[in-house]
């Protein structure tokens, strides 16, 4: 076995343990835009390495590949096997729109009410009042 075949298996299963939070995340989203080249480069690397008698290389870069599809396939936004952001009718989303908008209002307020306490100086403190309502 030559030493490059065990590095590049190790880099392929150090890939695959660091993708798995995100296949056991059953809140993540990840595009096929990311996923799907992730699979076919893995995919292409395990044949390569195949034909190049690298075997251990082939077999890691097959199982990264393999992660990748499992990540397209449960993870894509659109994906009908990803049920944690199913929305059903338009008042469903309807309300959830209104519940973002008024999540970003009162987030964006706070952030308004911190930037201008911050503005005030020790110096002028006593003679600026700022309201925050």
């Amino acid at each position: 076995m030559m030493w490059q075949d065990l590095i590049f298996m190790i880099g392929s299963s150090l890939s695959i343990v660091f993708l798995a939070p995100t296949l056991r995340d059953t809140d993540a989203q990840v595009p096929l835009a990311t996923s799907a080249p992730s699979m076919m480069i893995g995919g292409v690397y395990a044949f390569t390495f195949a034909t190049l008698g690298m075997t251990f290389s082939a077999v890691g870069a097959f199982a990264a590949c393999l992660m990748w599809t499992l990540i397209g396939f449960f993870r894509a936004p659109r994906s009908p096997y990803n049920r944690s952001h199913a929305v059903g009718d338009l008042r469903e989303r309807f309300e959830l729109f209104c519940n973002d908008a008024r999540y970003w209002v009162e987030r964006k307020r706070r952030q308004d009410t911190v930037s201008l306490e911050s503005y005030v100086s020790a110096d002028t403190a006593s003679s600026v009042t700022v309201h925050a309502d």
